[in-house]
């Protein structure tokens, strides 16, 4: 076992897909519970915030986050308005809603529309670990080294890893377990 955490899986606005290292991750995990996919409002922000509310809500215990995309976006939003403790997240290649993303994914205006800008950037109330690609299409490497130092995460550097999806070449992402035992590390017996 890598973490005593219950661990929350946080997808992006994609949500679950059969071949992506958070759903494979999940299925090696004993203690893992996932954000449901949202049948209506599927690019409202506020919506995707809700669920996960709702997610940890259903939790006991101390949670860990491995966010992905844009659910990064949904737990910087969540610390916002939470006061549950959270012993660490994983932020995975966040999607930089603020700049325009490659055809095929929603417009810098329909983000907005939806409440998705700007992104907050007030330090988490947990430990964090951003892990940012070199070549992200959905994210400037200076730009997420700017939300990291917004947020107090811990910068990790994966390399020219895409935006870390089936796309980029990911199923499965090994290092991904390591990151979470450095998070559990950070405070071994429960909640921060």
């Amino acid at each position: 076992m890598i973490t005593d955490a219950t661990v929350l899986i946080v997808p992006g606005l994609r949500e679950h897909v059969p071949d992506h290292w958070q759903t494979l991750l999940a299925a090696k995990l004993s203690k893992v519970h996932t954000v449901p996919p949202l049948e209506t409002d599927k690019l409202s922000r506020a919506a995707r915030v809700e669920a996960l509310d709702c997610a940890v809500r259903a939790i006991e215990g101390p949670i860990l986050f491995v966010a992905h995309s844009a659910g990064v976006m949904m737990v910087a939003h969540w610390a916002l308005q939470s006061r549950r403790p959270i012993k660490g997240a994983l932020l995975a290649t966040p999607a930089d809603v603020e700049s325009p993303f490659p055809p095929a994914y929603p417009t810098t205006d329909v983000l907005r529309e939806h409440g998705w800008l700007p992104i907050p950037r007030t330090p988490l109330p947990f430990p964090s670990i951003l892990a940012a690609s070199t070549n992200d299409p959905l994210c400037a490497f200076d730009r997420a080294q700017t939300l990291a130092n917004a947020w107090g995460s811990v910068l990790e550097d994966l390399g020219p890893v895409g935006h870390l999806n089936p796309a980029a070449g990911f199923g499965v992402w090994s290092r991904s377990l390591e990151l979470i035992a450095r998070l559990d590390a950070l405070h071994p017996s429960g909640n921060r």
